[in-house]
């Protein structure tokens, strides 16, 4: 799992300084909340789906969960996760480690209301042993997503 892409990219938009690479595994939201020192909330999980052809990335607060209802409303179609071996080869970016920073061409990135109950959220940065320390603001500049949306579960 390549890291690299992921810095390139930070350090174009100005944001490498907020890379953290801890020693312990982040490749679960339970793992990476330990490893980084902050709330599972607060991870900014990458999910990966195809829609129709096309892989979309969208980053949601750690604890919430896709609301399939909210998702077809969106989409106009299920949500369909990327099976697990195709993920690397269209996201650029193999699970645990995939990230929003250097995905491959053509992948469309959102962000998730989610997000904004949070000041600070840790996205991955390209492998399974990184984070990125960002303000959503931050991340949605740095992301380049096409936009917020709402397709998670209202939290409980």
């Amino acid at each position: 799992m390549s890291i690299e892409k992921a810095k390139e990219h930070l350090r174009k938009k100005g944001y490498l300084d907020r890379l953290i690479e801890p020693e312990e595994s982040s490749a679960t939201v339970e793992l990476a909340a330990e490893a980084l020192g902050c709330a599972p909330a607060q991870i900014a999980k990458t999910l990966s789906f195809l829609v129709g052809e096309e892989a979309v990335l969208i980053l949601a607060a750690g604890t919430a969960r896709i609301d399939n209802r909210k998702f077809k409303d969106t989409f106009h179609t299920k949500a369909k996760m990327i099976p697990f071996d195709q993920v690397e080869a269209l996201t650029g970016y193999a699970p645990g480690g995939v990230c929003p920073f250097g995905a491959n061409e053509g992948v469309h990135v959102y962000l998730d209301e989610s997000l904004k109950a949070y000041e600070y959220v840790y996205p991955a940065a390209g492998n399974d042993h990184s984070g990125v320390r960002l303000t959503v603001h931050e991340l949605e500049d740095c992301a380049d997503a096409l936009g917020w949306i709402d397709v998670c579960k209202e939290a409980e």
